[in-house]
């Protein structure tokens, strides 16, 4: 078949099968020219799935993704034309995210090391907690600081934004899990007491569960996790059965409550009576990060990336539900666990203990994983200076990217899956491309390491904060 295609003759038609991505074949049998290419395909899919509006797809042959024309993809390939070649398509963002490539501020403010940043669902505000003790604001449109909230008595470990973009709260190695008024800066009542060491984690009650949302759910040192009434400000549920600290929460759209421990395993909880439904053990040392294949859709609630404010409180609801229906596609939510055994598992936490699927190659610690918000992808950062990529159905192993020349900290993805951003201990930012799976931009700029860095689901910012206390926003 080799020295067949190598000796083609140039203007040999190809019999195709197009498949979506779980192998369901669309239309008929084609008969394409080999100068078809994905521009042509596109129009071709779009005709026979009767689009009105037209949708952008990647297309996929032959182990490889299909970017010149079909002919010459097929010879690199050295594939057979003998047999129907089989095309697979998967549907892209239909926005596009311009790579983040200049800082656009560096705003200093916070007297202490910038320790998280997050932007609010809607993408609109910007939040940073801070070892200086103080949770503050940002205004990222006119690029100043908006509002210092004041409180806790030590170090702000992290922070979260509820679902509906109207509180923020913060935990701290003072115990204590605070919130606030993201409008005004002021506290909203006092600090929520429990736990008996500092908090690692926050995680929300998903927009299409509750909305306006109430619970909020907190992880500390302590071993345990509590479930707070952000109302009444009291403690629902506490959730204890891990023998060491709890590293990372999440909360899923299923109503389950997924908790990763130094104690090297994951236990998932039921969040309406706070009873463990299973336990995934399989890592041999702590696990240090959970990702979610719903994060994105969970996190910015009713907000699309054009950041349209619902009209009501019913409607925001069902515009989270339909987003998280369409983020998860009818399928159970996927789960990814690293860990400091250089490993990462696949799981499917709401049906089976067992994982799905190993995932070796970090030659150190893994730090900071994240699902791309389309599901498709993950990208792993670890104390080895790589960034990899992986498959987000199945966790294949996809690519390593280099080019840190210290531990990477965190990864955050643009809102239309096609670009990573990473920081590092060698105090640069730099912008993957998924497609190519090559370094497109390199952003240096901080005098030192960058612990947090977020970029915002509206797709036009990014921000990134570190131990030379500043704050950077950056843009195309």
């Amino acid at each position: 078949a080799a020295a067949a295609a190598s000796s083609l003759p140039p203007r040999v038609n190809i019999i195709a099968q197009l498949e979506d991505a779980e192998g369901n074949p669309t239309g008929p049998q084609l008969d394409l020219p080999h100068d078809a290419d994905p521009k042509q395909l596109e129009e071709l899919l779009n005709t026979l799935l009767n689009n009105d509006d037209k949708v952008p797809f990647a297309f996929y042959a032959a182990e490889g993704e299909i970017i010149g024309q079909l002919g010459d993809h097929l010879r690199k390939a050295n594939a057979s034309v003998e047999q129907v070649l089989k095309i697979v398509y998967q549907p892209q963002a239909l926005f596009r995210v311009r790579p983040v490539t200049r800082c656009s501020s560096a705003i200093p403010g916070h007297a202490e090391a910038v320790l998280s940043v997050a932007f609010s669902p809607d993408g609109k505000n910007l939040a940073s907690g801070s070892g200086d003790t103080t949770v503050r604001l940002w205004n990222h449109d006119t690029e100043t600081p908006k509002h210092t909230c004041k409180g806790h008595t030590n170090w702000v470990l992290c922070i979260a934004w509820a679902p509906d973009g109207r509180v923020i709260a913060s935990g701290s190695m003072d115990k204590d899990v605070r919130l606030w008024d993201p409008a005004t800066g002021l506290a909203v009542g006092g600090p929520m007491k429990g736990h008996r060491k500092h908090i690692t984690a926050l995680a929300w009650e998903p927009a299409h569960v509750c909305y306006p949302p109430i619970r909020l759910a907190s992880a500390s040192g302590d071993g345990t996790v509590r479930i707070w009434n952000t109302i009444h400000r009291n403690c629902e549920l506490a959730l204890t059965a891990h023998t060491n600290s709890v590293t990372s929460i999440k909360w899923g759209g299923e109503g389950l409550l997924y908790s990763a421990s130094r104690d090297t395993t994951i236990f998932v909880w039921d969040t309406k009576d706070g009873k463990v439904v299973r336990q995934l053990k399989g890592h041999g040392h702590w696990v240090n990060t959970l990702a979610l294949s719903s994060e994105y859709a969970i996190r910015t609630g009713p907000y699309d990336h054009k950041a349209e404010k619902p009209a009501n409180d019913e409607d925001a609801k069902s515009k989270a539900l339909e987003r998280y229906k369409a983020a998860t596609g009818g399928k159970p939510e996927r789960l990814i666990s690293g860990s400091d055994d250089f490993t990462m598992f696949m799981w499917t936490p709401g049906e089976s203990k067992a994982p799905l699927a190993r995932m070796t190659g970090h030659v150190q610690l893994i730090n900071h994983i994240m699902f791309s918000p389309d599901g498709r992808w993950i990208a792993s950062a670890s104390f080895d200076k790589a960034v990899k990529l992986w498959d987000g159905m199945t966790g294949a192993f996809v690519a390593t990217m280099r080019g840190h020349v210290g531990p990477v900290y965190q990864v955050a993805w643009s809102a239309d899956s096609r670009m990573v951003v990473s920081g590092s201990k060698d105090s640069t930012l730099k912008v993957w491309e998924v497609r190519t799976r090559k370094l497109s931009l390199d952003l240096p700029g901080h005098a030192d390491e960058v612990y947090a860095v977020d970029w915002s689901p509206m797709g036009t910012k990014a921000a990134s904060g570190g131990k030379d206390k500043m704050l950077r926003l950056w843009r195309h």
